[in-house]
């Protein structure tokens, strides 16, 4: 028992071992780690809708890097990612109409990069907030206010497919000189100052009351016409009655409802029967004598 007591620790030895076998296999991992960065410093990756602008020594370069893996020389090149894909921008603006009408205009434009310039815009631009604020934003605000001006305000609201359209042609021609393309703008909406509102309002109203007034005037014209044209038909219709009234008339109409019995006229000279023919000429004789009393009158 002495004799084991006096053998030497074997567990601190063992401790050491492993401690330098997990240090060992550490720096493997690090080392390894480091190798693959230093390899992927020499490729870099453009991702789907990007273009790369190849910089060397801060130098922008003609080359366009497509989508893909591509090689490159660590510190003498840089790339800059830029994406082409379509971007959308709401832009509020402020313009006048030609009858100096306040218009504020919300508009949504959709527009990209031209990949093939895309180591252009970033050399005289920059990133795509640049871009926003001192192209995008700018440009939006003064093809409206050129446009606008060339309408009344009536006509902003009546021809706004053709102010969308002058609107986009002139926003093209703008953004084009800075490698910019324009795919859609939108002119969500479009509104005035509230004088202007109540005004075509007002305006609206006067219109429908006018109209009204028209039609109810028209309706009466309508109405007259109506009991002129039935009083001259009633006319006619005497008219003709009484040019055909005739004695033989007279006698048949009295045959066909006679009950045998003849009307007794009593007068100065007594007693006596209706003489139908008397009557019929008496009758004639005073419409005869009717045209020439008015002729007397007038006279």
């Amino acid at each position: 028992m002495e004799t084991l007591s006096k053998l030497p620790d074997l567990q601190p030895i063992q401790k050491s071992k492993k401690s330098n076998k997990d240090l060992y296999a550490t720096g493997k991992v690090f080392l390894a780690l480091f190798l693959l960065a230093m390899l992927a410093s020499f490729f870099v990756i453009i991702n789907a809708g990007e273009r790369g602008v190849l910089l060397k020594f801060g130098e922008v370069q003609s080359t366009v890097l497509g989508e893909g893996i591509h090689p490159i020389i660590p510190i003498v090149h840089t790339v800059e990612k830029l994406s082409v894909r379509v971007q959308s921008q709401e832009i509020t603006a402020e313009a006048s109409s030609r009858d100096l009408q306040d218009v504020y205009t919300d508009v949504a434009l959709n527009w990209h990069i031209v990949p093939e310039e895309t180591h252009l815009i970033f050399q005289q631009i920059g990133r795509q907030d640049a871009i926003i604020q001192h192209i995008i934003n700018p440009a939006v605000e003064e093809v409206l206010k050129a446009v606008m001006a060339t309408y009344t305000a009536e006509e902003i609201i009546t021809k706004r497919g053709e102010v969308k359209t002058g609107v986009d042609q002139a926003l093209i021609e703008r953004l084009r000189p800075y490698h910019i393309a324009v795919d859609d703008i939108s002119l969500v909406h479009v509104h005035f100052s509230n004088r202007f509102s109540d005004a075509v309002e007002a305006k609206q109203v006067a219109e429908q009351e006018a109209k009204r007034a028209e039609f109810v005037a028209l309706k009466a014209v309508k109405e007259a016409e109506a009991r002129v044209n039935l009083a001259k038909g009633e006319a006619e219709a005497q008219r003709l009655l009484r040019e055909n009234l005739t004695p033989e008339l007279l006698q048949r109409q009295v045959i066909e409802k006679w009950n045998g019995n003849l009307p007794l006229i009593v007068g100065s000279e007594g007693t006596k029967l209706l003489d139908l023919r008397h009557l019929v000429e008496t009758n004639q004789a005073m419409q005869a004598a009717q045209p020439n009393r008015a002729d007397f009158k007038s006279k």
